[in-house]
């Protein structure tokens, strides 16, 4: 479906909506937050709570979404492009007028679950309230104390830059009843102790499937795809349902690993999920990482062994298709990547077990050869040497064929990159 098409149906959904929202009552308005937060929290409750909200936060990855890129910690300015326009993340330093200093607990616990701003107005989803609205009273209350223990800083909010009838705060009232999950989170009796913290993390404050689900035209989750992959600013999300995870050569405690380095056999962090690594993941409990990858890959317990899936069974290509990606990447690529994939430590990620290789979509790979990858720090490491661009190196069919040879070499993926499609990845 094409932005257009998305646009003008959302907007009529919208604006069917428009006296709808108009009508519903406060009473509709669901909540949350079940503990008592109108009374203020004590000096003493709020030294100890930072110190845990610390680690919430991290685990939440707040810094990386309210500090924009070269920007002043806490202060917001962070853009979010949607097909509806431009969203800014707000300050939530505890400056007194541009961020959340005058905040009370009970306003902070309202727009973190039930998506309700300071004035009253409903907030953006690009604030993943949909995802945190699962998060237990304490840790909001943890998260709360932490942020005032920032230096406030005095940057003011910028506007956000969304097309009409987007721009109207008061109508996501009806997206909200719409898209936001009716009650919090509860444990599963069904289920262990880890599984249950687990999904806990991957759900609530990790929020995961913010990125990992496709949207409905509304651009809320769709809950029956839920983690099953999305497309993020032209960036492909992948699955990382336990089939998707399997798929990509993970077995749990690889991908723990994964998520606390950024580096593994399977590739590197980039693009997104490099911040995550570098703001967040790389900062939590290794527990904490077993119980995701517990959760993620339906165990009851954090795992123990490694049991790696087989890798995919190569595919055969056309001999002259072959023969030319096979020159082209002898030329411009085994110099790093080794001459047959294997990599080169320190310096470029092995290509025989990269997940980008294996992924259904061909998007990821395409982006990387078509526009590189930039030096990047991972934690125990100084940096990893900058992947270059190639796309004013070679012409459209050369990079359909290397792409094309590398995915049924290396990721068992059927040849399916046409010169018109690296055309439009330009």
């Amino acid at each position: 479906m094409t932005k257009r098409k998305i646009l003008l149906i959302a907007a009529a959904v919208v604006a069917a909506g428009v006296a709808a929202v108009a009508a519903i009552p406060r009473a509709f308005e669901t909540s949350v937050v079940t503990k008592d937060v109108n009374t203020p929290l004590s000096a003493d409750q709020m030294k100890q709570l930072a110190e845990r909200g610390a680690y919430v936060a991290r685990v939440a990855d707040c810094y990386a979404c309210h500090t924009a890129k070269e920007g002043p910690a806490w202060a917001g300015g962070m853009p979010f492009h949607t097909p509806f326009g431009t969203i800014y993340a707000t300050n939530i330093s505890p400056d007194m007028e541009f961020g959340i200093g005058r905040w009370t607990r009970a306003e902070f616990h309202r727009a973190m679950q039930d998506g309700i701003g300071k004035d009253g107005k409903p907030l953006y989803p690009a604030m993943p309230y949909t995802s945190y609205r699962q998060m237990s009273a304490d840790d909001v209350d943890a998260v709360y104390a932490y942020l005032l223990t920032r230096a406030p800083t005095r940057v003011e909010n910028r506007k956000n830059e969304l097309s009409f009838p987007f721009s109207i705060r008061q109508l996501m009232a009806f997206w909200n009843v719409v898209n936001l999950r009716r009650h919090g989170f509860v444990a599963d009796p069904a289920h262990s102790a880890v599984r249950n913290r687990g999904r806990y993390i991957v759900d609530a404050l990790a929020h995961c499937g913010e990125c990992h689900t496709p949207r409905n035209v509304m651009q809320g989750m769709k809950a029956a795809d839920y983690l099953k992959g999305s497309v993020i600013e032209g960036v492909e999300a992948p699955d990382i349902t336990k089939g998707g995870l399997t798929r990509m050569g993970f077995d749990p405690l690889t991908l723990a690993r994964f998520m606390k380095s950024g580096l593994s056999a399977q590739g590197s962090m980039t693009n997104q999920m490099f911040e995550v690594v570098h703001f967040s993941t790389q900062y939590m409990r290794d527990e904490d990482l077993q119980a995701m990858a517990a959760y993620l890959f339906h165990l009851e317990s954090t795992p123990k062994t490694e049991t790696a899936p087989p890798a995919p069974t190569p595919v055969s290509i056309p001999t002259q298709v072959a023969d030319a990606a096979r020159a082209t990447y002898r030329n411009l690529c085994a110099g790093c990547h080794g001459a047959d994939g294997q990599g080169i430590p320190h310096v470029a990620v092995p290509l025989s077990t990269n997940i980008s290789l294996r992924l259904a979509s061909p998007r990821d790979l395409t982006q990387a050869v078509l526009h590189g990858i930039p030096a990047q720090r991972f934690p125990g490491l100084e940096r990893m040497e900058p992947m270059p661009e190639f796309a004013q190196l070679i012409d459209d069919r050369a990079i359909a064929d290397l792409v094309n040879w590398m995915r049924a070499r290396w990721g068992g993926q059927q040849p399916s990159v046409t010169a018109e499609d690296i055309a439009k990845l330009r």
